[in-house]
């Protein structure tokens, strides 16, 4: 594109705008020479001077000054909700952490209180036992126990499953890593038991609920709430002697007794071995007695 070409009217504002720039600088120039000379001459005139021309001004500054401010501070604000936000976000996550630990802290505190438990559960005439950790349960219709031994832990059929509590159980199934635990309140379970204060024997019979029932007792036994069952061993399952529950009810509907183990999921379950084979006979081992037998 061609330049435009300046007309007269440029030509002619231009040296004006020149000369008006150059009065004006002289101007500033020597009121500033006077100002000088005038403060060297006659201080307290320049002070008065100065001064009307601050009193002048402040009212200026002043306005000009407060939207600074309110924006200095709004400045300031944001900052601050910026890093309260900041804390914020990190003081959650500390809590998070914080909750994780609580949250171990309680399983170990739990499992340390059962493994001193099942410590001071003492048994002399106990060959072996083998504590394993519990990783599921039998359903809905089956009150059993799932642990994470098996047979290459020593675990075999027919062993007693006790926590600290007492007993809850025994060994009815066996894997190479896993085995099933029948708890005394499973419908399936019998526990030949004993009153312990009048010897009175009968049998713990599973019924699927939290309470199991005393069942062949003898019909002249005087019973009384609170009375201590334990095993009687009878038929050779259950070496005797091994804290149960106490009987907490006795009416038209029959005996009830609260296990001393009243978790139907403890986190650890100790197997013990008192090589007792009774009714529960491995299918090898019954298989070699029968054919003795015969």
């Amino acid at each position: 594109m061609a330049k435009r070409a300046k007309g007269p009217e440029t030509r002619t504002a231009q040296p004006l705008r020149t000369a008006a720039q150059r009065l004006l600088f002289l101007l500033f120039l020597g009121s500033a020479v006077a100002l000088m000379v005038l403060g060297r001459t006659d201080p307290a005139a320049f002070e008065r001077a100065r001064m009307q021309v601050t009193d002048v001004a402040a009212p200026i500054l002043d306005a000009l000054a407060r939207p600074i401010d309110a924006a200095n501070a709004l400045v300031d604000r944001v900052d601050a909700f910026a890093n309260m936000y900041e804390d914020n976000t990190r003081l959650r996550q500390e809590v998070e952490r914080l909750q994780q630990w609580q949250s171990v802290a309680r399983n170990l505190e739990i499992e340390n209180a059962q493994m001193r438990d099942l410590l001071a559960f003492q048994r002399q005439d106990v060959k072996r036992y083998v504590t394993g950790r519990v990783i599921g349960t039998g359903g809905t219709f089956v009150r059993a126990l799932l642990l994470n031994v098996g047979t290459q832990d020593g675990v075999r059929k027919g062993q007693v499953a006790v926590t600290g509590d007492g007993l809850i159980g025994r060994v009815a199934e066996v894997g190479s890593r896993s085995s099933r635990v029948l708890l005394i309140t499973d419908l399936n379970s019998r526990v030949p038991v004993v009153i312990e204060s009048s010897r009175a024997r009968a049998i713990l019979a599973g019924d699927n609920t939290a309470i199991p029932r005393l069942i062949y007792g003898a019909a002249n036994s005087e019973l009384n709430l609170g009375q201590r069952v334990v095993t009687s061993g009878d038929a050779g399952a259950f070496p005797p002697g091994l804290p149960v529950g106490v009987i907490s009810s006795v009416d038209e509907n029959g005996i009830r007794v609260m296990p001393y183990a009243t978790s139907e999921r403890p986190e650890l379950v100790r197997l013990m071995d008192f090589g007792l084979d009774g009714i529960l006979v491995d299918g090898v081992a019954g298989a070699a007695q029968k054919s003795k037998t015969n």
